[in-house]
């Protein structure tokens, strides 16, 4: 009874003219945000954050998770049309939806990045309504052991991004955790492999390491072509963009469930984030596809891989944020900021003492997901244009936002130099084909795997057993193990079939 008292209090609160507009408006704020490289989720709503005080805690919130919902799919369109991810979450996004535009469907591969997102972020609303506090209770098991174990589970997805070379993946691999330990120990907070540089004693940045591998390696690879006259792709006038994604959802409906599911799941796990959710996914779903040679060549299964558990991130992260007052993104940690300014506790107490601003949540967030999916349906064949955009005007401006992004997140100006050097090494990198994903991903999730290693071990003053008897970091570890074996077997049986058939 009091589930569905919180849910009319939220459609009243946000049923409205003023709430309406303001999700509209800031879906909108959020995709132009979001498809700008540099220019992340983040940034967006920390820049509308103090602009809610005055609005109330409902027009306030409701404003917020726009933004937040329509930056993160907002990143697919740049990943899909210029192989730049708009945001990191949508670094897997550029592994099939750029192959797609290039091959002449650049219109398809959108609507089904859009469609995909739109499922991704239902679904963990819908999880979000229904079992908030149960899911957050399970993440509140995960001790330093089942985080370690989760982050050898990512690096074991490794196997399937490398496929071609293994061992220039796990070289990329270790370049990646190699950059991830420069900077203060997480730990003991001393300084190491700085060279004596006190900007270095920072690290580098997370923003500025991401786009200088993806986005400033794309402009100086495209920049090699900026002269040269090329053909225009045509679009499609007369697909039917509404009703394309729908005719996949039949065939691939254990995709999107698996992939919202894995996207809930490391949304609820605080500091895992979209991008961890993203390789996962495309992993798993790349494991069970009967075509895993057409990943990577333009395969809207990869596409709805990454797409719909990066927004399934979005329900997900919200979960301890709203029930433990954990965030489980840097996003959410604002709207922490956003529930504070308005005099709101997070925690269990809000579900008691405020049904009527979580009810807000829950519906605001439903939606956005629709608006989001609304507004870029509509403005699908304006944004496909990006790609008729002469690169001579393209390149220099995305390479502006990128430096401008990087710099007004921590107002260094040696983030700004990273960006450049990193985006020179992924070009060194790439032509002599070491692949830039693989570093991605070691460097995101060195600091899940060091950190939980030290501290568990510590704790167990050197025991490392608990790894291995604690039921959950068990699983992890043998998922992982699996992961990391089932390419290699099946790609052993299929030779022995080829060879056979010879």
């Amino acid at each position: 009874m009091v589930f569905f008292e919180t849910l009319q209090l939220g459609i009243e609160n946000v049923f409205s003219i003023g709430p309406l507009l303001l999700i509209a408006g800031g879906v909108l704020f959020g995709i132009i945000f979001g498809a700008i490289p540099g220019l992340t989720a983040t940034l967006a709503v920390a820049l509308l954050l103090p602009f809610t005080y005055g609005l109330g805690p409902y027009n306030g919130l409701s404003l917020l998770l726009g933004i937040y919902v329509g930056a993160i799919s907002g990143g697919l369109i740049s990943a899909t049309l210029l192989k730049i991810p708009g945001t990191p979450s949508s670094i897997v996004t550029t592994f099939d939806a750029y192959p797609m535009a290039k091959n002449g469907k650049p219109l398809e591969a959108l609507s089904i990045g859009v469609f995909s997102s739109l499922i991704g972020g239902i679904f963990s609303t819908i999880i979000l309504i229904i079992i908030a506090p149960q899911l957050a209770r399970i993440a509140l098991q995960f001790g330093p052991w089942e985080y370690f174990s989760l982050g050898i589970f990512g690096l074991s997805v490794i196997a399937s991004l490398s496929a071609k070379n293994i061992n220039k993946g796990l070289i990329a691999t270790l370049i990646g955790m190699l950059i991830a330990t420069v900077g203060m120990d997480p730990v003991t907070a001393h300084p190491r492999f700085t060279l004596g540089f006190l900007q270095m004693e920072g690290g580098f940045s997370p923003l500025a390491t991401m786009l200088g591998f993806y986005a400033a390696t794309q402009i100086f690879l495209d920049s090699r072509e900026v002269n040269i006259d090329t053909t225009a792709i045509a679009l499609e006038k007369k697909r039917n963009l509404l009703t394309m994604p729908f005719k996949l959802v039949r065939h691939q409906i254990i995709n999107f469930l698996r992939s919202s599911v894995i996207g809930t799941f490391i949304g609820i796990l605080p500091g895992a984030g979209g991008s961890t959710a993203g390789f996962i996914a495309y992993d798993q779903a790349k494991k069970a596809s009967h075509q895993k040679e057409k990943f990577g060549t333009g395969h809207y299964e990869g596409i709805i891989a990454s797409e719909t558990s990066n927004n399934a991130v979005t329900g997900g992260a919200l979960i301890p944020m709203m029930t433990l007052g954990i965030p489980g993104d840097v996003v959410t940690a604002i709207l922490l900021g956003g529930l504070m300014i308005h005099g709101l506790q997070p925690g269990p107490l809000l579900f008691r003492d405020n049904a009527d601003v979580v009810g807000t949540i829950f519906v605001a967030l439903f939606v956005a997901n629709v608006m989001m999916y609304i507004i870029e349906l509509g403005l699908m064949r304006k944004l496909a244009r990006m790609i008729q955009v002469p690169k001579h005007f393209l390149l220099p401006t995305i390479m502006m936002m990128c430096v401008i992004g990087v710099f007004s997140l921590n107002n260094r100006v040696f983030d700004m130099w990273v960006l450049l050097v990193f985006g020179v090494l992924g070009y060194i990198f790439i032509k002599n084909e070491i692949p830039p994903a693989p570093i991605v991903l070691g460097y995101i999730l060195t600091d899940i795997i060091e950190r939980n290693w030290r501290i568990a071990v510590m704790s167990e003053r050197g025991d490392v057993t608990p790894f291995f008897t604690r039921p959950i970091s068990v699983v992890l570890l043998l998922l992982a193990l699996v992961s990391i074996l089932y390419p290699i077997i099946s790609e052993r049986i299929s030779d022995k079939r080829k060879n056979h058939a010879d």
